[in-house]
């Protein structure tokens, strides 16, 4: 039987260790799952294994009135393909045999191209990537599971990251370490058209609301608390009027991008995704909004707030070094 106050969170990258937290919060209790050992998370507990591995899964999740899926791979087309159908297909297992829900955190990219128009519930599954196809065909194998009735699930959607604990993300350690040494911002993408950035907080937040909401909740995909759209050139302006310096942002053309990614595999992987950035990808949460009165962090306190995080991580002059993931996704 399900204890109503144990959460189980898989994944101890961006969002998971702030989702624990927030459940840890409320008076629930929870633990972590990751692969391997690390740092300390707040003092929650952690366990350690494979959660592809269905046994695993479920015997971690014993008990669990919910289990939280914030678990990605290396960002590599290759990688997803072998490890995101196992992930799922575990955590459908482990939900099932439980009797837990599943809250899933996903992306945008099994949604595809929308030619400028909002993004919400109701945008068919079109993807334009071979990242975006991996994606629409796990969520398909969720959502059917949840129409067969072998789990109670329920996905929450969201864009681009930014905030604290956002190694991976465009606004992560490769733009804090040449920005915090006085060097530009080098954007991949097209820099003024209009984006939706999620903020870390708000995407824990948002799930930790979809695993405690009544059952009708379930066999949706819901569009997580997000600021108003701005372009990546206002994003990098408002960082510098936090960190009290001019941000000076270049684009990096399409050959020089081709030619790193032969240094650097993880730009070979950021191609394919660039039409996010070609025209407005503008997130419309206003059914979450209305029907959970949650309103996101205002732009310029999450600003900050991510500022205070890369002063304390990066040091003065930007100092650690990782590689990046550059997608609204958890790593594991």
């Amino acid at each position: 039987m399900a204890d109503e106050n144990l959460q189980v969170v898989f994944g101890a990258g961006q969002v998971g260790p702030p989702l624990a937290a927030i459940l840890r919060e409320s008076g629930l209790q929870v633990r972590i799952v990751r692969r391997s050992s690390g740092g300390d998370l707040g003092g929650i507990p952690v366990v350690e294994g494979d959660a592809g591995d269905p046994a695993f899964a479920t015997a971690v999740s014993s008990g669990a009135a919910a289990i939280y899926h914030c678990l990605n791979p290396a960002y590599d087309e290759k990688e997803w393909a072998r490890e995101l159908p196992r992930f799922m297909e575990a955590l459908i297992a482990a939900a099932s045999r439980t009797g837990a829900r599943l809250v899933v955190l996903d992306n945008l990219y099994s949604l595809g191209s929308t030619e400028g128009r909002p993004i919400n519930e109701d945008t068919p599954t079109n993807p334009i990537s071979r990242k975006g196809e991996i994606r629409a065909r796990v969520a398909a194998t969720l959502f059917e599971a949840h129409r067969r009735g072998d789990a109670r699930a329920v996905v929450g959607r969201a864009s681009d990251f930014y905030g604290p604990r956002g190694h991976g993300t465009f606004f992560g350690d490769l733009f804090w370490n040449r920005v915090l040494a006085g060097k530009s911002a080098q954007a991949p993408m097209n820099p003024d058209t209009r984006h939706s950035w999620h903020y870390i907080p708000d995407v824990a937040a948002g799930l930790a609301t979809l695993g405690s909401a009544s059952d009708d909740v379930c066999g949706s995909a819901w569009m997580l608390p997000v600021a108003p759209a701005v372009t990546t050139r206002d994003m990098v302006e408002r960082l510098g009027e936090a960190l009290g310096r001019e941000i000076r942002i270049e684009r990096v053309p399409s050959w020089m991008l081709a030619a790193m990614g032969w240094f650097v595999p993880v730009l070979r992987e950021v191609s394919e995704m660039l039409y996010q950035w070609d025209e407005p990808f503008v997130v419309d949460d206003s059914r979450f909004r209305a029907r959970f009165s949650h309103m996101p962090t205002a732009l310029d306190a999450g600003v900050r707030e991510t500022v205070a995080w890369a002063r304390a991580t990066f040091g003065a002059a930007g100092k650690r070094t990782a590689g990046a993931q550059p997608a609204g996704v958890e790593s594991r």
